[in-house]
């Protein structure tokens, strides 16, 4: 698994948008336990901060030590450092298992294999994700586009495709579950927009190489707001 987010761990926590209650509304429609969940590949903690509200123990692990450092705190929330292919939990422990953002940075079929070892027989694993921000300026969208399309065009890792592809191209070895749409909305000011944009793999990658923040560029061409409207995809793939 790669880790491209240790580095900007304390901008990830603020600026990455966050999944609405709704998503776990369901979750606890579909679940068969409720004792213990394994929040992979956690960040900061932030779909275990929702988890703690259905589960009674939320395990939550990431590879990144600065980003739990910079985690969620909760009294039923228990961080560790691990990576997602190989953990030190025992078989069939887990009622849920799920995977916020951070499914395409895996070894597919170790991380398939260690997640069946874990979760109990009728447990459920939950891939989340989501997509590109649409946002309802038109030139706000079309800079940002512009960002994502062109000038970083070069610089995304690979792994990012199956987020463009929605989650549907990756590996899924489990009997899907059918699950309604959903839909992150926010509103932000444009200094939200960029801390966000400032969280991106590839700005890293472009930074690394050229010394020069690609979204500085960007700034020229985008116009002056106080707030806007934005949304993203829910990418969810459920299984049993």
């Amino acid at each position: 698994m790669k880790d491209n987010f240790s580095h900007n761990s304390g901008a990830y926590a603020q600026f990455r948008p966050a999944y609405p209650k709704e998503v776990f509304t369901f979750l606890k429609t579909i679940l068969t336990g409720n004792k213990r969940v394994w929040d992979c590949a956690t960040g900061t903690g932030q779909v275990a901060g929702k988890l703690a509200g259905l589960f009674d123990e939320v395990y939550a692990t990431d590879l990144s030590e600065n980003q739990l450092k910079n985690a969620v705190s909760h009294p039923k929330i228990l961080y560790s450092q691990q990576i997602a292919e190989q953990t030190n939990f025992p078989d069939q422990y887990f009622d849920c298992i799920t995977v916020g953002q951070a499914v395409h940075w895996f070894d597919f079929e170790k991380f398939y294999a260690e997640a069946k070892r874990v979760l109990k027989p009728k447990g459920v694993i939950v891939i989340l994700g989501y997509g590109n921000c649409e946002i309802d300026k038109a030139e706000i969208q079309q800079t940002v586009t512009k960002l994502y399309a062109e000038t970083l065009s070069d610089y995304w890792d690979p792994e990012r495709r199956y987020i463009d592809e929605g989650y549907q191209t990756i590996p899924f070895p489990f009997a899907e579950v059918p699950h309604p749409e959903f839909t992150i909305k926010h509103t932000w000011s444009r200094d939200q927009l960029l801390g966000y944009l400032n969280t991106w793999s590839a700005v890293k990658h472009y930074k690394d190489k050229h010394q020069i923040n690609p979204v500085d560029l960007l700034l020229p061409e985008l116009p002056d707001f106080e707030t806007t409207e934005i949304s993203f995809p829910i990418l969810l793939r459920i299984g049993k």
